[in-house]
């Protein structure tokens, strides 16, 4: 069983599809017994996430700053909930315990988290599956900017396929569990 690491907004959003979406991906988790790496709280999408993870039967691991214990309502039910000091070491910590990555909608930390692993896997310093769940076209603007990139000469074609795209939770978990070759990436929709 993998160790996925689902980034995802605090907040459940303006429209009930993102929250479902949330939920559709933690049962999906659980139900596939992998392990949930996530950043902790047990508010928005992501507590939406770890509470269908735990429902389900599997584990769930949270990692938060202690900025963030309170403003996020640190998650107390989890199976493990890792402190640590910097959003730098929070970031550091759930890629080391994730095997893949799925993105859900959220704001600018759920960006921060997701780019830093696609430029990790660009690097070569990991080799971890990410994958966006594109609820209601969430992520439409941000495709088209990828591939804008890709256009200008900012971004190789091969680098922009390291993001994998799908609008099914279930799907999202299968490529998030499964092991990427840096060689064949592509993006699916």
């Amino acid at each position: 069983m993998a160790r996925i690491a689902v980034f995802c907004g605090s907040r459940d959003g303006n429209d009930r599809r993102y929250i479902e979406s949330a939920r559709r991906t933690g049962t999906a988790l659980g139900e596939a017994g992998h392990t949930l790496v996530y950043g902790g709280g047990r508010v928005g999408l992501m507590g939406a996430v770890a509470e269908t993870v735990l429902g389900a039967g599997a584990d769930a691991i949270g990692v938060i700053t202690e900025q963030l214990v309170d403003r996020e309502v640190a998650h107390r039910g989890l199976t493990q909930l890792e402190i640590v000091d910097t959003m730098h070491d929070r970031k550091a910590r759930m890629a080391e315990l994730a095997d893949g990555v799925i993105m859900l909608p959220g704001g600018f930390g759920t960006l921060d988290e997701t780019f830093e692993i696609l430029t990790w896997n660009q690097l070569g310093l990991v080799a971890a599956p990410v994958v966006a769940v594109n609820v209601n076209g969430y992520f439409d603007a941000l495709l088209a900017f990828a591939s804008t990139a890709v256009d200008a000469g900012f971004v190789d074609r091969m680098d922009n396929g390291l993001l994998q795209v799908t609008t099914d939770a279930v799907e999202a978990v299968e490529l998030a569990s499964t092991p990427v070759d840096r060689r064949s990436s592509t993006t699916t929709q």
